[in-house]
């Protein structure tokens, strides 16, 4: 909505004076797709998130071998020994979820380390973008890529290749 908004005024403010506005655009998911720092960058969190999917499956293993032998014995079981066995699988299973929501959940370490190893990268792009914009006067620069969406630009506009030449040469 407030994306809605600022497009409003932007066009709004701008309608008066159409001959001096320049605007360009980039797509940020091809340059982030061409840049071998951010290849780099997905190598490791795909190694860190297959290193904690496996232990993740240690885990669910470990749970399941023991219910699976708990099912079998639990007639034979005394009240006291079922009791805690069921405890001991609960904690299991709490386990898991802890450990599951320490790694993948919304403030886990996967969106940490996503964010330290692509704030620079992300910091990188949009400082060749500025110089970009900066140097060819340009007013304003969206992100195909984002939720702003462009039904329709010249291709004249697109920086996209713009901001790969000059960060390969960076």
């Amino acid at each position: 909505m407030k994306k809605l908004i600022f497009i409003s005024i932007l066009l709004f403010t701008s309608s008066f004076s159409l001959a001096q506005l320049k605007i360009g655009y980039i797509d940020s998911d091809t340059i982030m797709d061409n840049l071998p720092d951010v290849q780099d960058a997905r190598q490791k969190l795909d190694a860190m998130i297959q290193e904690w999917q496996t232990e993740l499956s240690k885990m669910e293993n470990e749970w399941k071998t023991k219910y699976d032998d708990y099912e079998k014995r639990k007639l034979i079981m005394s009240d006291q020994t079922r009791a805690e066995t069921e405890a001991s699988l609960v904690q299991i299973e709490n386990q898991i979820a802890q450990y599951r929501e320490k790694k993948f959940g919304t403030n886990g370490e996967l969106f940490q380390k996503q964010d330290e190893f692509m704030k620079p990268v992300q910091n990188k792009i949009f400082t060749v973008l500025k110089e970009i914009a900066e140097q060819d006067n340009y007013d304003f620069v969206f992100d195909r890529s984002g939720d702003i969406m462009i039904l329709y630009a010249k291709e004249q506009y697109d920086l996209t290749s713009k901001v790969l030449d000059r960060l390969k040469l960076k």
